[in-house]
Parts: structure tokens; sequence; C-alpha cells
């Protein structure tokens, strides 16, 4: 029986773990062929290999537009067409209170977060546009959708990758190409645990993300993958310029402000974390 994207092809940003890894997975399990895009070389190799012929491996700074025009040239080199660009990688980034906020820090996170998004999305339209067709996706947040619930870059950028999606959309739907976000909730990663102050311990983070969740538990990777694998498939044929909230009704229900902005001093998280 054919998967949901058999014969489709995904180039997947930050793919290598958290939420990109759990979408290559479930991609290659509907029948997809993917290119894991991604920093972490080991990882993704190591996936890669895991997944068969079915996936790629292209080192990838999402910051970098000849990296990601690589990612994409890449797919099309090696599986003949582009059908689905996922614009996952992101990070933390700066952390702190807006009067204490280095320019530098906010400047590499918008850059991670948004820059990235932009890039991914104009070298996939590069290669769906002569085709009539795609669908790119892009992670935004739920502190895309509300303030406190994320650090002032962090949402900055994702309240950006939303008014990005919508602009987009409106551009190529005249090339059937749809443009949507998600916006995942708290979602059990290396990056949430490490928020927590251990990104190995994925236990904890569990409990402690299903502690604040109005459905009484966490939600992983997949619960993310499946929202993608929807987005990417037919079923989703006549939904462009949305964003599909994925976290448990807590936007729905109201959250509580997050710690992000009570620190002394702002930190920054390397460019390699990935969600």
């Amino acid at each position: 029986m054919p998967g949901r994207i058999d014969g489709q092809v995904a180039v997947i940003t930050g793919g290598a773990s958290g939420i990109g890894e759990g979408t290559a997975r479930r991609f290659v399990a509907e029948g997809a062929k993917v290119v894991i895009a991604d920093m972490q070389v080991d990882a993704g190799q190591a996936l890669a290999a895991e997944l068969g012929a079915a996936a790629r491996f292209h080192e990838t700074n999402v910051t970098s537009e000849e990296d990601v025009a690589g990612a994409v040239d890449l797919a099309v080199a090696e599986f003949g067409q582009l059908d689905v660009m996922f614009n996952n990688a992101g990070i933390v980034g700066v952390v702190g209170p807006i009067a204490e906020t280095p320019t530098e820090a906010w400047d590499n996170t918008i850059s991670i977060l948004l820059r990235g998004v932009f890039l991914g999305t104009k070298h996939a339209a590069r290669v769906m546009m002569p085709r009539n067709s795609g669908s790119i996706i892009s992670t935004s947040s739920t502190a895309g959708i509300l303030g406190g619930l994320g650090p002032h870059g962090y949402t900055a950028a994702k309240h950006g990758v939303i008014g990005l999606t919508k602009s987009v959309a409106n551009e190529l739907a005249q090339y059937q190409i749809r443009v949507n976000a998600i916006s995942p909730g708290n979602t059990v990663t290396t990056m949430t645990a490490g928020v927590s102050g251990n990104a190995d311990d994925l236990e904890n983070a569990s409990k402690y993300i299903a502690s604040g969740s109005p459905l009484g538990y966490a939600g992983f990777p997949e619960d993310i993958a499946n929202a993608a694998l929807y987005l990417a498939s037919e079923e989703s044929r006549y939904m462009s310029g949305h964003t599909m909230v994925v976290d448990a009704g807590q936007t729905a229900s109201g959250m509580k402000p997050n710690r992000f902005h009570n620190g002394k001093s702002a930190q920054f998280h390397e460019a390699g974390r990935v969600t």
C-alpha cells in the first residue's frame, strides 16, 4: 500500500535531531525521499545511513545561502525534483532582558531563525515554480502566536516566520505552491530539555512539559511530524497561508509568561542546536 507522500522528495533543515529527525523518519516511512540538511554532521550522516537509499545528508548552516541552495540542488540532483521544503532548523537564541541584550547575539538569533526560513523558501520556490507544484512548510512556535512564551529574539523571529508564510503564500498561489507554517508548543527535544538545564535529560523534560499541558501529557517530535506530513500531502491541497498550532490547546487556554526575560545577562546558544 503506497504511503501518504509516496514518491515525493523533501528537504528538511535541522533534520538530524528533534522535530526534524522525527519528520525525516515519518516522511521516509510514508514513501518520501529526504535530504537531511543540518550542521550536526555525525548525527546527520548516521540518520541518513540508517534510513538508507531514501535519504541523503547535506551539511548545512541555514544562514549560508550557498549551503541552503546546495541542499535544494542535492535533492534535485539525487532524486530528480523537490516537492516539500521543511524549514525547521532553529535555536533558542539570545536570552535575557531587552535592555541587556547584545546586538550581535540578537542579529545571530534572527539570522538563524528568520533568514534561514527566507533562504529555504527562496530556493525551494526557485525549483518549484517551473513545475507549478510544491509545499513549503516552516516551523514557527507558540511564541509566534503570543508574547511572553519565549525570549525576545526568538519571539520576534517566530512572528516573522508567520508573516513571511502569509506573504509568500499569496505570491506563490499562482504556481500551485502551498506555503504553511506549524507552531509547536513545548515539545520534548534536546533543545527544550536544554532550557531546563540538561539537554540529555529528555525524561525530566517530558515530565516538565506534561505538567504544563492542558491535555496532561507532553508533545513529542512525532506529533509535529504528523502535522508536517499532513501539510506535505495532498490531504491539505486546499490549505495555504495557514499556521497550524500544535500545542495541546495551550495558546487557547492561556499560558504563564516564561522566565527567559528574567536573567541578569543575555546568552547566545550556538547555531548547531536545532528544534
